[in-house]
This record gives C-alpha cells, sequence and structure tokens, in this order.
C-alpha cells in the first residue's frame, strides 16, 4: 500500500517562499513524482514532475523558474520549493507518485495512481 503525506503548506504573502514535503511510504523505489494544485472551483492541474533518478524534471509553464522540484531517495521524500509566490498559485498542492516503475515523467494527471490528501497553499496579495 503507497501512502503520501504533503506538509508545509501555509499562508505567505505574496512574493514569499514556502516549501512542500511529500513523506511516501510503502512501494517507493523508482517511481516518477509529481506536484498537482486545485484551486477552489478549478480542475486539478499539474505543477512539476520529477523522474525516479532525479535527473529529470518538467514544470508547468506558470511555476517554470519560479518553482523547484527535488526529491530524496534514501529517505522517500519528495519537495516542491515555491519562490515568488503570487496570488494565484492559491491552491490545494498535492503529491502524486506513478502507477508503473521505471517509467517518464508526465503531466497528465491519470498516470499517477497514487495521491496524497493535500496541503493548502494561501498567497495575500
Amino acid at each position: 500500500q503507497v501512502q503520501l503525506v504533503e506538509s508545509g503548506g501555509g499562508l505567505v504573502q505574496a512574493g514569499g517562499s514556502l516549501r512542500l514535503s511529500c513523506r511516501v511510504s510503502g512501494r517507493a523505489f523508482q517511481y516518477v513524482r509529481a506536484w498537482f494544485r486545485q484551486a477552489p472551483g478549478e480542475e486539478r492541474e499539474f505543477v512539476a514532475a520529477i523522474s525516479w533518478g532525479g535527473g529529470s524534471t518538467v514544470y508547468a509553464d506558470s511555476v517554470k523558474g519560479r518553482f523547484t522540484i527535488s526529491r530524496d531517495n534514501a529517505k522517500n521524500m519528495v519537495y516542491l520549493q515555491m519562490n515568488s509566490l503570487k496570488a494565484e498559485d492559491t491552491a490545494v498542492y498535492y503529491c502524486a507518485q506513478r502507477a508503473l516503475s521505471l517509467t517518464g515523467t508526465t503531466t497528465t494527471r491519470g498516470d499517477y495512481a497514487y495521491w496524497g490528501q493535500g496541503t493548502q497553499v494561501t498567497v495575500s496579495s
């Protein structure tokens, strides 16, 4: 059983920074991990993904240059460093893991089988 638990969300002023963490338990080795987010009344959207080895990353255009995804496989953790936050970054952020191991990064929500419960990020303008 795979479990993902996010932490690190909160309230921050525009221009500030937050670091989200996601702890993974269960089948956690050699899987692509990603962050998605969902604002009220909106669809859940892709934010960033990282390959199982950490050498390949992909970002949504809206966060490129401001957010950085990383992982520590020894600790079964994945992180999202968010800088220069904007009001439009306000959302619930979800950590996700792909269903199949040794596969590539993908921005498609349906390719991710395991999800955390989410952590709220609120950016005040």
